[in-house]
């Protein structure tokens, strides 16, 4: 018997049988579909993770203050200044990775323009902002020095302030009020995308949300500091704590590394430069983007392998009741397949009509599996609002699982059938 008669019989008895061909087909669909949409969605996050860390620079290291606890036992805490821009000058003159540092000092406050009036966040930070961070202002021009020089009264808005308090209307040559200070808007920074979850996880703040100002306008008008000679002073108060007063404090120093692969020395280098100025107190935390990206990978990769394990135990299912069918098959058509041994045919004819219909089981199921993975994927992007991503090499690994699984679990009852005694089956009744 050839090959092809073996397949037409086996899809000839299958299509005599539908109910039990489509009840077999279930757990293949649903595992195939598992599989996609479980992949799907690791792969949704693993890729947003990356967009998101990479919105801080995978060449950057990030500093940020840290508040400590206020403790009168402690007395190293006294004699750091916290997070300045002395550290950043140290850090460019001592640091020969660094390419740019950009300090940043932020601060929450009213900003009103026309009736609109709400809390917002203005950052003040230095024209070398877009190179360190990657931006790019699709309208007007970013802070430049001579703003720095003459504390300018201008302002860069990110694209969710335009849409809100412009919209359609052009936002460069405006002017809002940020706290008492009328603030001219010289231009817009391009959007970027932020995934809240994400942002949050990391430490990463919308930057779509912020107002720039240069830093000069930011430490001496708009914080409005005390002491108008000296960049800072400090005195001991009755109980011997040191009192700071600055106008030179940040809350963020972005320094980026000339070279990828150097950003590690860098790291230490940095470190050490810190520990020394600041007395060894943790008034400072240190953030390596690169770093983060690893943790969340290995994370994702774990994440991974369990939603596969989850999708993989359903194929297995399907695989048991693939051979439950098959068997219960088999022992149904024991007459038949004593009357085709008797008439001629093989074991090995017996052997491919029913590895073939276990083929076509699984292959059917695998193509349906595939349209509803891609359907269940849709609805959890639509319904979850979680990114997924399907990459063909799910589609094809799923499918060709689900050939596997059909070929593994069918040739057991075929090769039980093949083997039956012509004579004792032709007996049974």
């Amino acid at each position: 018997m050839k090959k092809i008669e073996c397949l037409k019989i086996g899809l000839y008895e299958l299509k005599s049988n539908k109910l039990r061909t489509a009840l077999t087909m279930l757990g293949i669909v649903f595992g195939v579909a598992a599989v996609i949409a479980m992949l799907s969605i690791g792969e949704g996050a693993r890729r947003e993770t990356i967009e998101q860390i990479e919105l801080m620079g995978t060449n950057n290291i990030i500093v940020k203050k840290v508040e400590l606890p206020k403790d009168p036992q402690s007395k190293t805490k006294n004699f750091s200044l916290g997070l300045t821009l002395k550290d950043a000058e140290a850090l460019k003159q001592v640091n020969p990775y660094v390419q740019y540092i950009t300090p940043q000092r932020e601060y929450t406050i009213q900003v009103i323009y026309q009736s609109k009036i709400f809390l917002n966040k203005i950052v003040g930070t230095t024209p070398e902002y877009l190179n360190t961070y990657n931006s790019k202002v699709i309208a007007g021009s970013f802070i430049k020095s001579f703003h720095m020089d003459s504390y300018a009264n201008v302002c860069v808005i990110g694209s969710a302030i335009k849409e809100r308090l412009f919209q359609f209307e052009e936002a460069v040559g405006k002017k809002i009020k940020i706290g008492d200070l009328w603030f001219s808007i010289i231009g817009v920074v391009a959007p970027k995308n932020i995934s809240s979850g994400d942002a949050n996880n990391i430490g990463l703040r919308d930057f779509n949300e912020d107002i720039y100002i240069p830093f000069s306008t930011m430490a001496y008008k708009v914080l409005k500091p005390r002491d108008n000679q000296n960049d800072y002073f400090f005195y001991f108060n009755g109980n011997n704590e040191v009192k700071v007063i600055d106008k030179i404090s940040v809350d963020q120093l972005t320094i980026k590394v000339k070279d990828s692969e150097q950003i590690h020395e860098a790291g230490i280098l940095l470190k050490r430069i810190l520990e020394r100025r600041h007395y060894s107190v943790k008034d400072y935390e240190v953030i390596l983007p690169e770093q983060l990206l690893e943790q969340k990978q290995k994370t994702q990769k774990i994440f991974n392998i369990v939603m596969g394990a989850i999708a993989g135990i359903s194929l297995l299912v399907g695989g048991i009741g693939i051979m439950n069918i098959m068997l219960a098959n088999i022992l149904e058509r024991t007459r038949e397949i004593g009357v085709r041994r008797a008439i001629g045919a093989t074991k090995s004819d017996l052997l491919n009509q029913f590895i073939y219909e276990a083929l076509i089981i699984s292959l059917l199921g695998g193509i349906l599996g595939i349209i509803l993975g891609f359907l269940l994927t849709s609805m959890i992007t639509s319904y979850a609002e979680w990114r997924t991503v399907i990459t063909p090499l799910s589609v094809i690994l799923a499918f060709f699982v689900s050939a596997g699984v059909g070929l593994g679990f069918g040739i057991y009852p075929a090769k039980k059938a093949a083997d039956k005694d012509p004579i004792e089956s032709l007996r049974y009744e």
